[in-house]
């Protein structure tokens, strides 16, 4: 469930307010005169590295390493 706050209350806090959305994973709805302007939510972790992201999805079929002819002729 969101939480509504006035922006001027968030404006005074904004730092605590978002280590409080940081560490409970609540996002906050930000007002400006009692309509909704802005929502302030955690972002997702995610790996910071590519490396092995593609592990396991290709698959080899015959020499990689012969002369092209050959490895024609071996994978018809």
């Amino acid at each position: 469930m969101d939480r509504f706050m006035q922006a001027g209350k968030f404006k005074a806090e904004c730092l605590k307010i978002m280590d409080v959305v940081k560490t409970s994973g609540q996002e906050i709805v930000i007002t400006k005169h009692h309509v909704p302007i802005v929502k302030l939510c955690p972002i997702e972790k995610t790996d910071r590295t590519l490396f092995g992201k593609m592990a396991g999805t290709i698959e080899i079929k015959g020499d990689i390493i012969a002369p092209l002819a050959e490895a024609w002729d071996a994978a018809t």
